[in-house]
């Protein structure tokens, strides 16, 4: 920890050498005359609330020197001349270096003692419209930004609570990216939140290029053959508002729209905050709908293989599923080009312009299956199953925990194509093993609570209840 120089010209030197002034065309530095001391600012462009520090600026050189003549300590002239609330006194370079890169205006005082950090920055951000990820059918528009401030500022806004803490801290060696715990310090669980403490300080990264998922990655189990996610996101404040309230931690990282939601299990992803604008009844049927659909998703087409893979399996009303057209393909790489087709669609809508996404990739999908059927490639019945799948994996908010469903269907169908039905129940099986021994990255288990098992918990996250007294 190197410590400021007792001379002004040292500091004013190093600074400057440190800080790239001169060098960076955005580091800008200004030489003030403050009651006849010599002064110096240094501030970011495009971080500086330039009103702000106009007007203290201006307040500054007004000053005449019997009033700064007694003044040897900068906490001194913070308290006198700096009106301005959001301002502190430091004397490590180091700290300093540091709060100047996170748009904080430094100021040096010629005779006086520590440099005087003042918090006026105005971060370059959007507004907070209806996030993309998060439509909205009934409730508020507003979205998370790549701010931080701006992003707790909204969870105020919602939980007016003295017990609403914010815990910040600065996560990478290099970046110092800014990370906020946020949490109801009288729901929240303690020891909960002194493991997810732990593990963000155990963070040993130079910096967070990704966001929330560099963080995630950083402290989640070391299971790189599980695809299941461990963590939930959301850009919507109604939704992070609404975990707060029932005791859970939201992870804000700076530079970053989405939050972290945990302790994250795999029943939580069940839920989607529309259902809560809805009445209970129409909310329980959206979210049971939900879950059929989606384990359907998972068994529809490796079930559907095994069925049509030898004749006579299925009773006679249902023989009109075992007989699929002929085609030139295989059964089996029918269905796995399909799910190919399929990434490689969204992958290319990705990178299209928005004004096309959506016809691009109508376009793609029908100009495809049309020729495939008709050229003999593909049986329509393929297209069908596969059409299903598609739609089904957008049932639920978790593109994560889709990408998980596809892989895991994809090794089932294998799997069943090898070993037959026997293959198709002990892939079942190893589905619900690999569930059951997936480890979260904070709480009870993956499967809680299932295992272990609390009924109560359990019945709340498959079935839409109405809003409690306590609003959880």
């Amino acid at each position: 920890m190197e410590q400021l120089s007792e001379h002004y010209a040292d500091n004013v030197r190093w600074f400057d050498e440190t800080l790239g002034a001169g060098r960076s065309c955005d580091m800008v530095c200004r030489d003030l005359q403050i009651g006849g001391r010599r002064g110096r600012i240094w501030v970011i462009d495009g971080f500086g609330g330039d009103a702000i520090l106009e007007r203290m600026g201006a307040f500054w050189l007004s000053l005449k020197p019997e009033q700064v003549g007694t003044i040897t300590k900068m906490q001194e002239f913070t308290d006198r001349f700096v009106t301005f609330m959001e301002v502190e006194v430091s004397f490590d370079r180091d700290d300093i270096v540091t709060s100047v890169l996170l748009g904080k205006s430094l100021l040096l005082l010629e005779g006086a003692r520590g440099a005087a950090l003042i918090d006026a920055k105005e971060y370059p951000s959007r507004g907070v419209a209806e996030p993309l990820d998060g439509k909205v059918l009934r409730g508020a528009h507003d979205g998370f930004i790549e701010a931080v401030v701006p992003n707790m500022a909204l969870l105020r806004r919602r939980i007016r609570d003295p017990h609403l803490t914010m815990e910040g801290m600065k996560v990478g060696t290099r970046s110092h990216n800014d990370v906020v715990l946020c949490y109801l310090d009288d729901r929240v669980d303690q020891e909960l939140l002194e493991q997810v403490r732990e593990k963000l300080r155990g963070i040993k990264m130079r910096s967070l290029s990704m966001g929330q998922e560099s963080v995630s990655e950083s402290i989640r189990p070391k299971q790189w053959y599980n695809p299941f996610p461990k963590v939930r996101y959301t850009e919507r404040p109604d939704t992070a508002a609404a975990c707060v309230m029932e005791g859970y931690i939201i992870v804000m990282v700076d530079n970053s729209p989405s939050v972290m939601i945990l302790p994250t299990s795999f029943f939580d992803f069940t839920q989607e905050a529309n259902e809560f604008y809805f009445p209970p009844l129409v909310g329980t049927y959206l979210r049971v709908l939900r879950i059929i659909v989606f384990l359907i998703s998972l068994f529809i087409t490796p079930a559907w293989y095994m069925m049509v893979n030898e004749p006579g399996r299925l009773p006679g009303w249902l023989d009109f599923l075992s007989s699929p057209e002929p085609a030139s393909l295989d059964l089996l790489w029918q269905l796995l080009v399909v799910e190919f087709l399929i990434d490689v669609l969204k992958l290319a809508s990705l990178n299209t312009p928005d004004s096309l996404s959506s016809s691009f990739s109508m376009l793609g999908a029908l100009i495809l299956g049309d020729f495939a059927v008709q050229a003999g490639w593909l049986g329509p019945e393929v297209l069908v199953y596969m059409a299903f799948v598609s739609v089904a994996g957008f049932a639920q908010p978790s593109y994560e925990l889709g990408y998980a469903f596809k892989l895991l269907r994809v090794t089932l169908l294998l799997v069943t194509a090898v070993f037959d039905a026997w293959g198709f129940f002990l892939g079942s099986l190893g589905i619900l093993i690999l569930l059951a021994t997936t480890k979260p990255l904070v709480g009870k288990a993956y499967l809680y609570p299932l295992i272990p098992f609390n009924a109560t918990a359990l019945r709340r996250l498959l079935i839409r209840e109405p809003i409690s007294r306590d609003n959880t």
